[in-house]
């Protein structure tokens, strides 16, 4: 027999034996030296006790503080290192050169990074319950009246916030003065209206967004009423000597606004209203602010060079040689990034304190989210212009060097003309479609649409769908750079096809294909498409590097178009089959 049984059998001996008894005597016994105590009595014992404050150590920091930190942190790693990558291994291995001043643009990028990481995490803290509340409480309280008022207010103030809109004055140096006059006044003299424009764009879009959840418009009828208007005005623009030099800019504009501020801030008001109006349960009703934001700056932008067109053109900014105080590093990026958030942060402040009378709750989380927000928009500033702006700048620089003599020095290029072309061509597209597939949003809105399809549209399809519409209209923006086309007719005969693939589109891919057009153009990626095209532009000695953005948009409507309607014809034939 085991040993361990001998010992479970003498233990068992050694147990006294098992008694009965009756549940109430077991009851009344355990009961006898109980007390009953009311609830409110142990609360009102714990608030009496002294306030202890936690003690962390510095592990307890550590393992609270790392897992948040890398997870946000990641996303902004996976958006912007393959780019930076892919730019500097092009010049590395075909173009044989590496980028000047590498240990600042490193710096520059990572502190690009970090600005965007914090500010996006402040906005979410500080500014998003702001918009929430005031988007599910206002249309129960104020009448459509004060609803689209504060829409188009908050479209226009959320504009001045958006990290990317930095990225236009940058572009003002490289401006040929002599062959795009009116271009350059509106980006340097100007600047100020040019960004007033974009703003009041987007917040007349707002509005119109707002009256479409309110009456249930469908989003393919003002598709077809708004794009033509923009592409009359392009038309005429591109007939006018001046104008056609603001073409680029212009539809640019359209995709700078659509970034991390004003989307998630205008759908969470646009959430509120389709849900006051009924159509909260419609899984469609925050689709098409976003294609709306990217038409309505290209409406405004083209009217107010219009307006500047027959007037005579300012006089340049003067440099001065010693800067104030408060024009110098970092205290100019500090003031820009106040600028730039506190009209934000009082509007909707005003709006929720005073107009909805309820007050803040968190008021220490809503301090945290302003203060980590305006920090980011600071580091971000401080490391556009030395990191992903210089770095797009000298690969814009240096691509022309495969198919032509090198500028500065004559060097002879790098290869024959036609290859040099088609490699300039090739490392557009991929810059296009890396940064596409990298994009978060774009994930994001990928699972969106496999789970309102069904799986028809799978967010692998989506993703890579969109990707290759943007790498083919960057490569065509390059082209259109290098060999000076029109960019006039490009846009026209893109959005023509556009117009005419929605017609015959359903309604959700019209949706979806117009939309994934602002998705696509985040914080990272217009800066440094537009550098790129600024660097090229100087390079091959073209009056403007703008357009390339505009092609980029233009590129995955085309694309989401027509895969939605491939997607429809093999549902359709699959039909028939089973039938």
């Amino acid at each position: 027999m085991p040993l361990w049984h001998n010992v479970v059998s003498l233990t068992s001996d050694l147990v006294m034996p098992d008694k009965k008894i009756r549940y109430g005597q077991y009851l009344g016994a355990i009961r006898r030296h109980h007390r009953q105590v009311s609830y409110n009595e142990v609360i009102a014992a714990e608030r009496a006790l002294p306030a202890q404050r936690a003690k962390l150590r510095l592990v307890d920091l550590h393992r609270l503080l790392t897992p948040y930190v890398t997870v946000r942190f990641a996303e902004q790693i996976r958006a912007v290192v393959p780019l930076a990558l892919m730019l500097v291994g092009f010049q590395a291995l075909a173009l044989r050169t590496s980028p000047a001043d590498a240990e600042t643009i490193i710096l520059g990028i990572c502190a690009v990074m970090l600005g965007l990481m914090l500010f996006i995490e402040g906005v979410k803290q500080g500014l998003m319950p702001f918009a929430e509340n005031i988007g599910f409480l206002m249309p129960g309280r104020s009448n459509p009246l004060t609803i689209l008022s504060f829409g188009a207010l908050l479209g226009t103030a959320a504009t001045f916030a958006e990290p990317a809109i930095g990225a236009l004055q940058t572009a003002a140096a490289s401006v040929s003065a002599e062959r795009a006059g009116l271009l350059k006044s509106l980006l340097g003299p100007r600047s100020e209206m040019l960004v007033l424009a974009v703003a009041s764009g987007v917040g007349g879009a707002v509005m119109l967004g707002l009256l479409r959840l309110m009456f249930g418009w469908r989003m393919k009828v003002l598709i077809l009423a708004i794009v033509p208007l923009c592409l009359i005005l392009t038309a005429y623009a591109a007939s006018q000597p001046g104008l056609d030099r603001v073409l680029g800019l212009a539809w640019d504009c359209g995709a700078i606004t659509t970034g991390p501020v004003t989307v998630p801030l205008v759908l969470a008001l646009g959430i509120g209203v389709a849900a006051s109006a009924g159509r909260g349960d419609n899984p469609l009703s925050g689709f098409g602010i976003v294609t709306l934001a990217s038409l309505f700056p290209v409406i405004f932008v083209l009217g107010t060079a219009i307006h500047f067109a027959g007037q005579n053109l300012p006089p340049a900014l003067a440099i001065s040689a010693a800067p104030n105080w408060h024009q110098e590093t970092p205290i100019a990026e500090m003031l820009g990034a106040l600028r730039a958030i506190l009209p934000l942060v009082l509007l909707l402040f005003f709006v929720q304190r005073f107009l909805l009378k309820t007050p803040i709750k968190r008021r220490d989380l809503f301090v945290y989210g302003i203060t980590v927000a305006v920090l980011g928009m600071m580091a971000f500033n401080l490391g556009l212009t030395a990191g992903l702006v210089e770095l797009g700048n000298q690969a814009g620089n240096n691509v022309p060097w495969a198919f032509s003599p090198r500028l500065g020095s004559g060097e002879p290029p790098l290869y024959p003309r036609f290859l040099g072309l088609s490699m300039a061509l090739l490392f557009a597209f991929c810059i296009g479609y890396g940064a596409t597939v990298a994009e978060p949003a774009l994930n994001a809105m990928g699972m969106t649409v496999e789970n309102l399809s069904d799986g028809a549209f799978k967010k692998r399809l989506l993703v890579h769908v969109v990707a290759l519409g943007v790498g083919v209209g960057a490569a065509l923006g390059v082209a259109r750079i290098l060999f000076d086309l029109p960019l006039a007719w490009l846009l026209i005969g893109a959005y023509c096809i556009a117009l005419a693939l929605t017609v015959f589109s359903r309604e959700e891919f019209v949706n979806l294909a117009w939309d994934s057009a602002g998705v696509t153009t985040g914080p990272i990626t217009v800066p440094l498409l537009l550098a790129l095209g600024i660097g090229l532009g100087e390079a091959v000695g073209a009056a403007e590097g703008f357009g390339i953005l505009a092609l980029c948009s233009a590129g995955p409507i085309l694309s989401v178009l027509a895969t939605g309607l491939w997607i429809d014809r093999q549902q359709q034939d699959t039909t028939w089959s089973t039938t």
